[in-house]
């Protein structure tokens, strides 16, 4: 595959609402899937943000209900959809920090799940509620040839998990967040960053809104491989659609040779 369409949906998340976040989030997505979209983004524990005082309601396994209606919803449109949620351990002991919880980043691909991934770096209070994960590599759809590298939030501050997921072959970076007011310089300047120093293809999907006393600037984009911003949203829910051709980085990457040249010899 060298073209697929892509939408990121910039949406409210209502603190602890699960089943209205989970509406409103399919309603955007079919927006999107009848705009042509193939692959939709939806933001970090889209259905729940970060519910602290109601984990044990707020959380799921991979076979809870929200997951459930996500792989439904990717089974008739034929579709993939990209996101996170709260997951729980079950049993606890498999859990080694012993929180039972973690920020599950997972891909769904027509109807089934084709790869998961685990926050590894949670950001100051999550640390109180989630055990991090312990690897990190790409997804592989299996329908389609494409290779996905999942980033959450916080680790868009460290281009290690980006570099990583990009030598691992990764064909686009997708990164699902609530990154969160005063800091919407430091967003936009770090998810163009991790494209043009990758030469990748990024979509970084935002949330937007008010929870609690944190307010969300929206600013979602959809960067190429070249570094350019070919999409980007402002402060209101908005789906951006557009298409993204994974042969475009070839030809970034044969005219500024960044991984021919690095020097593995000292870094």
């Amino acid at each position: 595959m060298t073209q697929i369409r892509v939408a990121c949906i910039q949406m409210d998340v209502r603190l602890c609402h699960k089943g209205k976040n989970l509406e409103k989030a399919l309603q955007m997505a079919e927006q999107a899937v009848l705009e042509g979209a193939e692959l939709v983004v939806l933001p970090e524990v889209f259905s729940t943000g970060f519910c602290y005082g109601s984990m044990e309601t707020s959380a799921e396994t991979v076979t809870g209900p929200t997951i459930s209606a996500l792989l439904a919803f990717s089974g008739k449109h034929d579709c993939v959809m990209v996101t996170s949620i709260i997951e729980r351990v079950l049993p606890a002991s498999e859990d080694l920090r012993g929180t039972g919880y973690y920020n599950l980043g997972l891909c769904i691909e027509s109807g089934e799940i084709c790869g998961t991934y685990r926050k590894t770096h949670p950001f100051s209070r999550e640390r109180q509620y989630f055990s991090p994960g312990d690897s990190i590599s790409p997804i592989r759809l299996r329908k389609r040839d494409l290779i996905i590298g999942l980033e959450i939030c916080y680790e868009l501050r460290f281009p290690e998990v980006a570099r990583r997921l990009c030598l691992a072959g990764s064909d686009i970076l997708i990164t699902v967040a609530e990154f969160p007011n005063p800091r919407q310089h430091v967003w936009r300047t770090l998810a163009v960053a991790r494209s043009v120093e990758n030469q990748i293809p990024h979509i970084a999907c935002n949330r937007t809104g008010v929870s609690g006393d944190a307010s969300f600037f929206g600013g979602s984009l959809i960067v190429d491989a070249s570094g350019a911003i070919t999409q980007e949203a402002g402060e209101e829910e908005c789906v951006l659609v557009h298409d993204i051709d994974t042969a475009g980085t070839v030809k970034v990457r044969e005219s500024i040779t960044v991984f021919k040249d690095r020097r593995e010899d000292l870094y």
